[in-house]
């Protein structure tokens, strides 16, 4: 297969991606935060202790406008920032407990939707899309961090 091919597939797939992962969360309370704030506290939930520079870089914010949205979820207590041990100079984003509870919450949802999605999928193709998804992780979404 050549690789503009593969581009193609891959364009795809993170388009339809992009469309599953709306259908997933469309009915999902997000307890009156933004869709953008939604995206912060995702990436501060799966990554753990991250700076604002790295969820501006990720989102594709600037950096003021990513310091605006967590000083927002900060006064909400969702989200705490404290001094990097390493090097004093960097603060560390963390959730909250509650900031926690409320994405545990909202994952558990998503994880509903998701198992409706795959009622009708056999157990062999939930064992290829787990491997598939290992593969993508390895092979292509490691090298891009």
């Amino acid at each position: 297969m050549d690789k503009h091919h593969l581009f193609q597939q891959f364009v795809a797939f993170t388009t339809n991606l992009h469309q599953v992962t709306q259908a997933l969360t469309q009915n999902v309370k997000l307890d009156h935060i933004t869709a953008l704030q939604y995206k912060i506290l995702e990436y501060i939930k799966v990554s753990q202790a991250v700076t604002a520079t790295e969820i501006s870089d990720c989102l594709h914010m600037s950096l003021p406008n990513t310091s605006r949205e967590l000083r927002k979820l900060q006064e909400r207590q969702l989200i705490e920032k404290t001094n990097d041990q390493a090097d004093r100079r960097k603060q560390v984003i963390r959730l909250t407990l509650e900031g926690d509870k409320m994405m545990t919450d909202v994952f558990n949802s998503i994880e509903e939707n998701f198992s409706q999605l795959l009622h009708s999928v056999s157990p062999e193709d939930v064992e290829a899309i787990s491997g598939a998804l290992t593969l993508l992780e390895e092979k292509l979404f490691q090298h891009s961090k």
